[in-house]
């Protein structure tokens, strides 16, 4: 067993003992209402899949894709526009979370599609808009994908955009850049993209649609090309700049030689994956991008493929032409993705130790359907990992070829909570899938979610990877659930794979004792998923690092006595664990205290007193930001920086754990 590194005198510091000011009758009335609640959300089929709310990006593009293609539902797509306008500022910009800054790229794909909706230029709406996006720099601010699409539009150049060709698919897998070393969302989203780029589709629009208005200067005049880097003028951004020029060049001279085989193997790569998934990849862009390739290609409408993925992106479209509870006005919007592989482990897990019984129906009845999901064919990770069964489980309904590291170790929690009478059956997936999760594991340690040492840092400057999202690298989130889930198939510190995993994130560890958060925002969730895991694995609670953790979370705790931390903490590190108390994050922080030995604290009662008082009468916990029309607090990742998430049922099943795990302690510890 490995030294655990740190100041040896932190270790002797000890959690502020306070009077307990909250019963264990009220949190356990507090665990049933949340258990009935929860359990009153399965659906028939055995499943949890709460809404996975996004930013306003999504409606706009929803609205382009249509116009270019000319389909889509006019009802909707007006009802989206009222989606968009719901998450406007005040500022007259759009931001990718809940008060957040407003962003270039939202707010000009949001001007944009009001336009193609036949919005004036004087309405009040984008009047506010186009003030903030020419105050900001203009079109020429955006990002790369937005520009792409303005293209198909006719209000970019091609000539001015990144060259995204398809002989990308072309580079064999002993080539230091190939698509398999860039994270599998990128791979699902540039792939249908560099055909649409190879193809270059226009549509011309009514000259009143068009967005000329927000050039800086006007358009003609504006430098639309990426800009230099003068500070580093032999740094990587501009030797990939230049190559990005030379491919340009070769484009407008049509010396393209392997063109045709390209987008062949393209489009064979793109129906591949069409099968056994929910679209491509089953995430919103990749399937969006997937669409307009098909109709490069010349599918038609009517084509067997097309229709099949234009109703698989249509269902994840939320139509409430009724309005909904916050916000009456009618509206349409889009999901990113579904979750129901997750929702369902997370809700399982936290029931079971909720004390639902093992045997319990409803929750053989939710791990078989989890059993159904299990995946068993080989997807994009085997050109990294050979000689290794496919296992585990992916994020959404249907998503073969991407299963993931954290759903897999959620799931493998979940089902050790039931009793299930195929107690073989489930053994074998069980070992399948942890054999798989081991062979995922990175040279340094840790665990990434697609694929294993994903780390080419130099991709991140290729023009086309402004969306930050890029590579999959190892994180200390998804390994300390997995530490977690190891503890509770038996495995210890003597399993070298498991010192590894602890070493790495000691070693990942911020100054001020917490941990980045890559799937969730940010410190709250990184910390509280680091410390479960080290609890699990039996280290010692008065460890240097464990201690200085502990200190951290409780010097960051609200005056409510609960936490919260926005997205702002992605851009500016020093507003890590500072925002408004959310029930989520409270109880990521309750949950961090108690795993790292913290029982009796004032913080940890005033958390749970905190998550008691605000449980509302039904079991549930309201988890809406301040001020924005009944909008959800984004406390999930998807890209940090980026683009963030609201899963609707963190505000049930995390306290639901964080009051069951304490109950479970103080018990033990007056029983001892």
């Amino acid at each position: 067993m490995s030294k655990i590194p740190g100041n040896p005198k932190a270790a002797s510091a000890q959690p502020r003992y306070g009077r307990m000011d909250i019963g264990l009758d009220e949190v356990s009335g507090g665990i049933g209402r949340a258990t009935d609640w929860l359990l009153g959300l399965q659906h028939p089929d055995g499943y949890w899949c709460g809404e996975l709310e996004a930013d306003s990006m999504l409606e706009s593009d929803y609205i382009f894709m249509h116009t270019l293609l000319g389909t889509g539902d006019r009802g909707k797509m007006e009802r989206a526009c009222n989606e968009i306008v719901r998450h406007q500022k005040e500022d007259g910009g759009w931001s990718n979370y809940p008060n957040g800054p407003s962003n270039i790229s939202l707010g000009v794909k949001a001007y944009f599609a009001l336009k193609l909706m036949g919005w004036s230029p004087d309405h009040p709406v984008l009047v506010k808009a186009r003030a903030w996006i020419l105050a900001n720099g203009g079109v020429t601010e955006c990002n790369t994908f937005t520009k792409i699409y303005l293209c198909f539009l006719g209000q970019y150049e091609y000539d001015a955009v990144p060259a995204v060709p398809p002989e990308i698919v072309l580079f064999p897998n002993w080539f230091y850049f190939n698509i398999y070393e860039i994270s599998a969302w990128s791979r699902a989203i540039l792939v249908p993209l560099s055909i649409a780029y190879a193809k270059k589709p226009f549509k011309k629009i009514p000259a009143e649609q068009g967005i000329d208005e927000l050039f800086v200067g006007g358009r003609e005049s504006a430098d639309l090309h990426l800009k230099w880097d003068r500070k580093h003028p032999f740094g990587w951004r501009n030797i990939f700049l230049a190559v990005d020029r030379i491919t340009h060049w070769f484009e407008r001279i049509h010396i393209r030689p392997l063109r045709k085989i390209a987008l062949k193997k393209a489009e064979q790569w793109l129906l591949a994956r069409f099968e056994m998934s929910d679209g491509l990849g089953a995430i919103y862009p990749a399937m969006l991008n997937a669409i307009i390739a098909l109709a490069c290609l010349g599918y038609s409408v009517d084509d067997p493929q097309f229709i099949r993925a234009k109703d698989e992106f249509e269902r994840l479209g939320i139509d409430n032409p009724e309005g909904e509870p916050g916000y009456p006005t009618p509206t349409f919007r889009m999901q990113p993705c579904s979750s129901p592989v997750w929702d369902t482990a997370q809700a399982v897990y936290a029931l079971g130790e909720a004390g639902v019984a093992k045997s319990d129906p409803r929750l053989l009845k939710a791990a078989d359907w989890l059993l159904s999901k299990e995946v068993r064919h080989k997807g994009d990770w085997t050109e990294s990992i050979k000689d290794v069964a496919p296992g585990g489980w992916y994020f959404e309904f249907n998503n073969e070829f991407y299963p993931d590291v954290d759903d897999s170790a959620q799931v493998l929690l979940a089902l050790n909570c039931v009793a299930n009478p195929r107690e073989r059956y489930q053994y074998e997936v069980s070992q399948r899938a942890l054999d798989w999760i081991f062979a995922m594991q990175c040279r340094n340690g840790g665990w990434a979610s697609f694929d294993r040492d994903n780390t080419k840092m130099i991709f991140q400057y290729i023009p086309f990877a402004d969306h930050n999202a890029m590579l999959d690298p190892p994180t200390v989130d998804i390994t300390g659930r997995i530490l977690e889930m190891l503890a509770n198939y038996g495995y210890t510190r003597r399993d070298k794979r498991v010192e590894r995993a602890i070493q790495f994130v000691l070693d990942e560890q911020e100054s001020d004792g917490s941990w980045f958060g890559r799937w969730g925002v940010n410190y709250l969730y990184g910390t509280f998923l680091v410390l479960r895991g080290l609890e699990a694995m039996g280290v010692w609670s008065h460890e240097p690092p464990i201690v200085q953790a502990a200190e951290w979370i409780r010097m960051v705790q609200n005056a409510d006595g609960g936490w919260g931390e926005t997205c702002a903490s992605y851009d500016d590190p020093t507003q890590r664990g500072i925002g408004p108390s959310t029930p989520s994050q409270t109880a990521w922080a309750v949950l961090g205290l108690l795993a790292a030995g913290d029982i009796r604290s004032d913080s940890v009662a005033k958390g749970i007193r905190w998550l008691v008082s605000k449980q509302m009468p039904s079991g549930t916990w309201d988890e809406s930001a301040e001020g924005r029309n009944g909008e959800a607090v984004y406390t999930g990742t998807g890209f940090p920086r980026v683009f963030y998430l609201a899963y609707h049922l963190y505000r049930d099943y995390f306290p639901l754990l964080a009051l069951t795990t304490y109950r479970r302690m103080m018990e033990r510890e007056a029983a001892a």
